[in-house]
């Protein structure tokens, strides 16, 4: 936990305002367009959608409404291949292609929500691999999603849960990696970037450890795919799960992307409707993947503006220009929060390694109350114990909660100026 001084802003965040002043994306999005009262900083729970989405899913409904995969008829031939198309996307999002640069669509699964993806890995992979005695790596900073998961999946195998800890700018070292990932380890899970801390854990480092000892790697994208660009196979991911919803898209839609000879080992966690192959009075056969994994309708409207939101992400926007914005609006913002003295910021001092996401507390004031007021002044923060108990547990925080702004590019210099100015409120409000 890092208390900030007054003074620590750089002059480059100073100068990086100039830029964040202007704002080019909020017209897009219809909530932020009609409500210029609200300064919305939970991108980090849930992103905003811009208008191309909310379009999107309204036009699957008035063009394309049919069920996929079930009918002949032209409309369901019309949304099974939008579907499929999305699929591609994601694939190549991901970096799933193959030496010819084609999508690898078959090893995209489609999901509720991140949380399901990984607990689609920890009850359909895990059995397959972990035995009594063996072990699986996780970081203290994980979301409950990519934790609570492999607590049950350990304990169903005799199985060991090891914690990797960091250090006090919230890095995962390589010596942490060498005392804990080693022979016994059979899959490692860890989120990309922690949803408290905002660093980006190692999962390059992280691959190559636990591949060494012929094991797997999980990754919970649900906060990196919204900021940066993602390549499953340079990174040495064996699954890689995000939320659409993250992402500019529709609630209700989860990936899962993983090495198509283990999904193609994995039996299914859901069965009923078109994951399977044939069916008689006894047993089944399974279809093949993704179909296997994805019993039942699917939100297929959903998946298709999911599609619209990925382009407006990564073609209408780009992840260079999220990155430098995002960049932009985390340096000032911690150099306005240096300003105040009764902040403690939780994570890493270095703005950079900060992904969007700024924890904090105010000192002495219990984070359910911050956010009260602060939404009194249209500022809208996260506040409570972000789903990460057993990280604020390790920290050492109070009341196990703390306050988190999370920030993404449709954000300015004018919505952090709001929040500066709620927590004097804030401040005032308790010591007047």
């Amino acid at each position: 936990m890092t208390n900030m001084e007054t003074g620590a802003g750089s002059a480059a965040a100073t100068a990086a305002a100039a830029d964040i002043r202007q704002n080019p994306y909020k017209a897009d999005f219809p909530l932020l367009a009609t409500k210029p009262e609200i300064a919305f900083l939970d991108s980090g729970a849930t992103a905003q959608r811009p208008a191309c989405v909310l379009d999107a899913q309204r036009r699957f409904y008035e063009t394309m409404n049919a069920n996929p995969l079930r009918g002949l008829y032209s409309l369901s031939v019309e949304a099974t291949e939008a579907i499929a198309e999305v699929r591609a996307q994601v694939a190549r999002l991901l970096g799933a292609v193959d030496e010819r640069g084609r999508a690898q669509a078959s090893d995209v699964i489609f999901t509720r929500n991140a949380s399901e993806s990984l607990n689609l890995v920890a009850k359909s992979f895990a059995p397959c691999v972990l035995e009594p005695g063996d072990e699986v790596a996780i970081t203290i900073m994980e979301h409950h999603s990519n934790l609570i998961p492999w607590q049950q999946a350990c304990r169903a195998a005799g199985a060991t849960l090891v914690y990797l800890y960091p250090d006090a700018e919230g890095r995962i070292t390589r010596e942490e990696i060498a005392a804990k990932v080693g022979p016994r380890t059979k899959i490692v899970a860890c989120a990309h970037v922690s949803n408290v801390l905002g660093v980006e854990n190692p999962v390059c480092a992280l691959a190559d450890a636990v591949h060494a000892h012929g094991g797997y790697l999980v990754v919970d994208g649900a906060q990196s795919v919204p900021h940066m660009s993602v390549d499953v196979r340079q990174i040495g991911a064996d699954f890689f799960a995000f939320s659409a919803h993250k992402a500019l898209g529709p609630m209700g839609i989860g990936v899962l992307w993983g090495r198509h000879e283990l999904l193609d080992e994995m039996p299914p966690m859901l069965t009923g409707g078109e994951m399977i192959d044939s069916v008689t009075e006894q047993d089944a056969v399974w279809a093949p993947v993704p179909e296997k994994f994805e019993a039942g309708t699917q939100d297929a409207a959903g998946i298709y503006a999911t599609g619209a939101a990925l382009t407006y992400l990564t073609e209408t926007v780009g992840y260079e220009e999220v990155a430098s914005r995002e960049a932009a609006l985390v340096a000032y913002t911690m150099e306005r929060l240096a300003e105040l003295p009764y902040i403690d910021v939780i994570g890493p001092s270095e703005a950079a390694a900060h992904h969007g996401v700024i924890s904090f507390n105010v000192r002495g004031i219990h984070p359910h109350d911050v956010a009260s007021i602060l939404d009194m002044s249209g500022v809208c923060i996260r506040a409570g114990h972000h789903c990460a108990q057993p990280l604020l547990t390790w920290l050492g925080v109070e009341n196990l909660a703390c306050c988190r702004a999370s920030l993404a590019f449709y954000n300015d210099a004018e919505d952090v100026d709001r929040f500066i100015d709620g927590l004097k409120t804030v401040w005032s409000t308790f010591h007047a």
